[in-house]
């Protein structure tokens, strides 16, 4: 019996390990955004406390010792998936709870950890169970599972809590707006002409009027914003959340010596230099128009109504910039709520869009979502006990405390001791420079407006794009990393798979000069960045499993990414700055110059020229 499970393929564990190590961070980083703001949660409280959940994974090589030197790779991956799988459970249980909020960010904490605790074991195990040659081989397949259970947490997860809210709520409603080119001029709807709700046996979403038509006349700047702050303080007088976007800049009384001796100064040399020319405000802007809503009766006692608003089809010159949330209750359901609409100032022909509002029990909807994520993960963990190698390590056992303690620090002692350490911390550190800002400002450069620099993308474009045809190329490029590693080792490849990964960054230069609104040629240049990108990201991934090669490689892998974390964390950080001071076009050039420390340092690189390669 032992001897079957040894030889069993690593076709049987290494998908389900790492779209179980995958899945759980992609809850923690992406479902809790969506989750807290469905469920009511500030905008502040969502960025400053969803942060916080990032950092076990930035501190997890402190605390990697000791899943080496403890008990089993495998004990600690069955340990960290049952944990994980009872926080989920943990929290469908929470949120019906009036404290939900504090109570499950701190489950989701605990799950962080257990994950960060998690990803260790599983590439501890990895590492253990196969041979260099299967490693590389199967290092594109490992990357796969881990990017479908990414897409898992921010797609079908999302999908799935969609599905349950819509078809546990109120009909959805929609309303079509239209731009006008005749020269009559349509007033902005009165409230004193909604007709009274008529009362039905069912409860439902009342939108008037059916249709909004705008002229496609521009309008004085200065009026459109009046009419934005009347349309807010119209539906904060009539109970309605306002989200405001509060940007106090408090100017300090005594800047510090960095402000004044080095960032302002370096700033406005930047600005100077490089940046683009300022655009004058133009006096004029798009036309607005409004709509209401109200139900047609008050619903039950101590209900919410809680109304999503969004486009549903259409020109993405009709644009929705007030009301894509109300709450309607027993005080408020006859007191209209309005959402303002505006028409792109440069339209100038007949365009339309349609916008459906929906409703649905949204605490239904997130608890049946971790109630199946829960079923998910305990599956996986039971069928880990079954499938996962038994024999590949033997535990280790401490025969003292000090024995122990020794171990811990003699992990990072050897670490950081390692052959040109100091080299292959600079690549790991230098590698993805350019990549680590690209990440950050792809999403946004492809939602602005062309005004702004961008390409105007709708969502739906953008995660078309991205989540379909760039998952796809980022997938096939990973899966023939690791066959080309497997075939001629690292060493052999790491150059074309660096020039792979860093040069098709020159896509975006290109995007940013001509902003083409075909979709098949920004579909196309997306295509060859993230094709590029998962081709090239298998040396990397290959070269931290040769740097941690030795007696504590699972500790001496979770310190290589700890590294990985924070070469994307930093530059990470500044990218909007820079990005903000150069804009686009100068911001693309910069990060494909931030490529060139990376090609540098691959020269001085100690790689095994047979690591990878099968051994005969």
């Amino acid at each position: 019996m032992e001897k079957s499970v040894k030889k069993r393929s690593p076709w049987w564990w290494i998908p389900t390990l790492y779209y179980a190590e995958g899945l759980p961070y992609a809850i923690v980083m992406y479902v809790t955004v969506v989750m807290y703001k469905k469920m009511g949660v500030s905008n502040a409280d969502i960025a400053l406390y969803t942060s916080w959940l990032y950092l076990p994974w930035v501190i997890k090589p402190f605390w990697s010792p000791i899943v080496d030197v403890l008990k089993t790779k495998r004990f600690w991956v069955l340990t960290m998936q049952f944990i994980i799988g009872a926080a989920l459970g943990s929290v469908a249980l929470t949120l019906p709870l009036p404290g939900f909020f504090k109570i499950s960010i701190g489950i989701f904490w605990l799950m962080a950890f257990s994950s960060a605790t998690h990803d260790i074991a599983a590439d501890g195990l990895y590492m253990i169970g196969l041979d260099q040659h299967q490693q590389a081989w199967f290092v594109g397949i490992r990357s796969t599972f881990y990017r479908l259970a990414m897409l898992t947490g921010q797609g079908l997860v999302i999908i799935l809590a969609g599905l349950v809210e819509s078809n546990s709520g109120l009909d959805s409603v929609n309303i079509s707006v239209y731009s006008d080119v005749s020269p009559k001029m349509y007033n902005l709807a009165s409230a004193d002409e909604i007709p009274s709700p008529k009362e039905q046996e069912e409860l439902a979403i009342i939108i008037w009027p059916q249709e909004v038509i705008i002229d496609v006349e521009p309008i004085k700047r200065e009026k459109a914003d009046s009419i934005m702050a009347a349309v807010k303080a119209w539906n904060l007088a009539h109970g309605q959340p306002v989200e405001e976007e509060l940007q106090q800049q408090v100017e300090e009384k005594s800047p510090s010596w960095w402000k004044i001796h080095v960032s302002n100064p370096l700033k406005e040399s930047l600005k100077r230099r490089f940046g683009e020319k300022p655009k004058p405000i133009l006096e004029e802007t798009g036309n607005v128009g409004v709509a209401y809503f109200y139900l047609n009766k008050p619903p039950a006692e101590d209900e919410e109504v809680i109304v999503t608003f969004g486009r549903n089809t259409g020109s993405k010159n009709v644009n929705l910039i007030e009301g894509t949330r109300f709450v309607f209750t027993r005080e408020n359901w006859d007191k209209p709520a309005m959402a303002l609409f505006q028409l792109d100032p440069k339209l100038d022909q007949h365009e339309f869009a349609t916008f459906e509002a929906t409703s649905g029990n949204i605490l239904l909807s997130w608890v049946v979502t971790f109630i199946v994520l829960f079923a998910l993960f305990i599956f996986f963990a039971i069928y880990h006990v079954f499938m996962l190698p038994k024999d590949v390590e033997e535990e280790r056992k401490q025969s003292s405390l000090l024995d122990f303690i020794k171990d811990f620090f003699r992990t990072f002692k050897e670490f950081f001791t390692k052959d040109k350490i100091g080299i292959s911390i600079a690549f790991l550190l230098l590698y993805r420079l350019g990549e680590s800002q690209l990440v950050k400002l792809a999403a946004p450069f492809m939602l602005d407006a062309q005004e702004a620099g961008g390409l105007g993308l709708t969502t739906q474009e953008y995660g078309f794009i991205y989540g379909t045809i760039g998952l796809l190329m980022l997938t096939l490029g990973g899966i023939l990393g690791g066959f080309a590693a497997a075939k001629h080792g690292l060493k052999h490849w790491i150059w074309w798979m660096a020039i792979a990964m860093n040069i098709p960054n020159a896509a975006y230069i290109f995007l940013s000069t001509v902003l083409p609104t075909n979709t098949i040629v920004i579909a196309s240049c997306v295509a060859l960045e993230q094709f590029g990108y998962g081709f090239g990201f298998t040396a990397y991934m290959l070269y931290m499993i040769s740097v941690a090669e030795g007696k504590f490689k699972t500790a001496h892998y979770a310190i290589c990414t700890g590294f990985m974390a924070l070469g994307m964390m930093i530059p990470g950080m500044i990218s909007g700055w820079i990005q903000e001071i150069v804009g686009y076009q100068n911001f693309f050039i910069w990060v494909l110059l931030a490529t060139i420390p990376g090609f540098i340092l691959i020269r001085f690189l100690p790689i095994d020229p047979e690591f990878g390669k099968k051994k005969e």
